[in-house]
């Protein structure tokens, strides 16, 4: 998944998911965090910018 994206938008996803487990209590390998590296993922496949990735990524996984 991560693979098939270059450096800089490794951080990107990485960072974002990151602070939204950070700020949920949840572990980054929990299924919770491993979900939100996935949809992390697709936002960033899709071109959504450093600026909008984490409130995109709330905004996905809240909503559930």
């Amino acid at each position: 998944m991560l693979i098939s994206l270059n450096d800089d938008e490794i951080t990107i996803v990485t960072d974002a998911v990151r602070q939204w487990c950070c700020e949920r209590k949840l572990d980054i390998d929990s299924i919770e965090g491993r979900h939100a590296i996935t949809v992390a993922v697709d936002l960033v496949q899709l071109n959504t910018g450093r600026d909008r990735l984490f409130s995109e990524l709330s905004k996905q996984l809240d909503d559930r």
